[in-house]
């Protein structure tokens, strides 16, 4: 019976209404649990931060102070994301009210702008399509979202600003042991040890050691945090 109707009538607006409202609902609730996540991997990534600290090994708190950093930047567009979404739910309903007022429904660009740029969030790519098509078939939008997604990687090279919010990252999680630039003790060391350049020889190879084991460390990190992300 329902299937005749929607034959002869078209979809039920209100069926198609729920549809999209609960899709819109969870990928809200797929962002809580995103969210959720980044803050147990930042809480543990802190400890860590610490643990290098009373090591003194400054490296690698470096390296964990970069993972935060990229965390903190997902965060941020995730919050983005979710309150882009509470803006399409009321889009949505808005555009529902007013077929049922005009009886007809007229397609938002408004809709159309922050669903193309919620599909293309990994997190979100799954349900987003979903509900790109919900909207598609009530009317609110009049042409699918492209294919072709952008993996946005928060490991990416970083540029001076981003050194100095790390920088204050390592400051306020050690409270100062490092982080910090000191460059009072930087310029008063060099008229004591700068008589002394003979040991450089084996400090490159030191250095090499040390660089190695720096690039298995970090790439270990962006594994942890890409597995975060999937």
């Amino acid at each position: 019976m329902n299937y005749i109707k929607k034959a002869i009538y078209g979809p039920d607006p209100a069926e198609q209404r729920r549809t999209c409202q609960s899709l819109i609902r969870q990928n809200q609730r797929q962002i809580d649990r995103q969210l959720a996540s980044l803050q147990s991997s930042e809480a543990k990534t802190k400890q860590m931060i610490k643990a290098s600290a009373k090591r003194n090994d400054v490296k690698s708190a470096r390296i964990l102070a970069k993972e935060i950093y990229g965390v903190k930047k997902q965060r941020e567009r995730l919050h983005t994301s979710k309150a882009q979404l509470n803006s399409v739910s009321l889009q949505v309903d808005e555009a529902f009210s007013l077929q049922k007022i005009q009886g007809s429904m007229k397609t938002s660009t408004g809709v159309m702008k922050e669903v193309n740029q919620l599909v293309r969030l990994p997190e979100l790519m799954g349900s987003m399509q979903q509900l790109s098509m919900e909207l598609v078939k009530s009317g609110i939008i009049d042409e699918m979202v492209g294919d072709t997604l952008d993996t946005l990687d928060d490991n990416e090279m970083v540029d001076e600003d981003a050194e100095k919010e790390i920088d204050s990252i390592l400051g306020e999680i050690t409270n100062g042991a490092i982080g910090t630039p000191q460059p009072a003790k930087e310029k008063v060391a060099p008229k004591k040890e700068s008589v002394t350049p003979v040991p450089q020889a084996p400090t490159t190879e030191l250095e090499d050691e040390e660089d190695e084991d720096d690039e298995a460390l970090l790439m270990d990190m962006r594994e942890r945090f890409k597995a975060l992300q999937g």
